[in-house]
């Protein structure tokens, strides 16, 4: 099978898709309706998209093509207040967040389609389990080649994504000790983490040509990488972000990733080396277990740093970047999680402190995810 032709897309442009929890209003566990309210916002005309997910209490919605974050965040808005008022009306909530608190997986259903369905005889029981929430970015590229050396540059930064995003501590009634839980579902599965360290296009279709002659693959979507990338759009997609609390949150981290990509485009700040991937999979674990306070190995010195430190370092070299991307809400949101409040992690653990009570938890982040 062939990869098809890369497409164009404007630089730096911007789509965002964000898999929600769906809740009942009086047990605030999860409530199997997407059929229901998919039929209901059919009605809405809305500037993105909203679909299924692949168990019948999840949803995803999608921005159109965006310039940047305040696009972004208008778009989201938009789409959130039309699927508000179709919750409401089915008498259920929305919510953010990367796992169910308490839900189990054995009650979930499998959504009607016949990929989720193959899916589901594929993978047994990790199909249910799937049944957590993530945040996409989509950053638009001019070239297939250009794709590549940006999603080598930005896998740099997987773990300051993970820490920022960071809001599943809790699974099945228990804090699991790590900030995101979310990603431990997302890595049993096979072809996940990283991308193989080629920069060109026609080394991509070669890797892709060997993958498909195996039969383990049939195309891009059967690669749950943490960032790949996307031919038929003309992006790479990051996809190791936890579903924020908020849509300022998730528009924010959307922004955060633009001017990241401006700044590997613009200044090419580091030289790319397989090596810079030798320190990956532990980042990425300290990101997950610990958060903004996880440890940061720099793959080019060796030096460990404090994610949260790290971050204030990278922050600061974006801030021209922002200005002229129109972005400086987002890094000023971000600025004020690791300066003070911290991730949705953290005000998660701390309302289940407050009130022991994991239902009241997600009654309240369902408050938040509704404005």
């Amino acid at each position: 099978m062939s990869l098809g032709v890369f497409s164009t897309s404007q630089p730096l442009t911007l789509g965002v898709e964000l898999e929600l929890q769906i809740v009942n209003n009086d047990d605030y566990d999860l409530a199997p309706v997407s059929g229901d309210l998919l039929r209901l916002m059919a009605k809405h005309r809305i500037p993105g998209d909203v679909k299924p997910e692949i168990t019948s209490s999840m949803i995803e919605l999608s921005t159109g093509v965006c310039a940047g974050h305040g696009q972004a965040l208008a778009e989201l808005g938009e789409i959130r207040d039309a699927l508000v008022h179709c919750a409401e009306r089915l008498d259920v909530s929305l919510c953010g967040g990367g796992t169910h608190p308490f839900q189990h997986w054995t009650r979930r259903r499998i959504f009607e389609t016949p990929r989720f369905h193959e899916l589901s005889a594929l993978y047994g029981y990790l199909s249910k389990q799937f049944t957590v929430f993530g945040q996409h970015v989509h950053v638009g590229c001019p070239s297939a080649d250009e794709a590549l050396v940006l999603l080598h540059g930005m896998s740099r930064f997987i773990p300051h994504l993970i820490a920022l995003a960071a809001s599943s501590p809790f699974v099945q009634g228990e804090d699991t000790g790590f900030d995101s839980a979310r990603l431990n579902s997302v890595f049993a599965f096979p072809l996940s983490g990283r991308a193989p360290f080629v920069q060109t296009w026609a080394d991509f279709e070669t890797f892709f040509g060997k993958m498909t002659r195996t039969g383990v693959v049939t195309g891009m979507k059967d690669f749950y990488w943490d960032i790949r990338p996307k031919p038929e759009f003309g992006t790479i997609e990051v996809r190791v972000l936890d579903t924020p609390l908020t849509i300022e949150k998730a528009a924010a981290l959307a922004g955060f990733i633009q001017c990241l990509a401006r700044w590997l485009t613009l200044e090419k700040p580091f030289t790319l080396s397989e090596d810079d991937y030798l320190p990956y999979t532990f980042n990425r674990f300290q990101a997950c277990r610990f958060g903004l306070d996880g440890t940061f190995v720099d793959p080019e010195t060796g030096e460990h740093r404090v994610l949260r430190d790290d971050l204030a370092t990278v922050l600061g070299r974006l801030d021209t970047h922002a200005a002229d991307l129109g972005a400086e809400p987002a890094l000023k949101l971000l600025r004020q999680e690791i300066a003070g409040t911290g991730n949705d992690a953290a005000w998660l653990r701390r309302l289940e402190q407050q009130h022991h009570l994991l239902p009241e938890v997600v009654r309240r982040a369902s408050l938040r995810w509704h404005g």
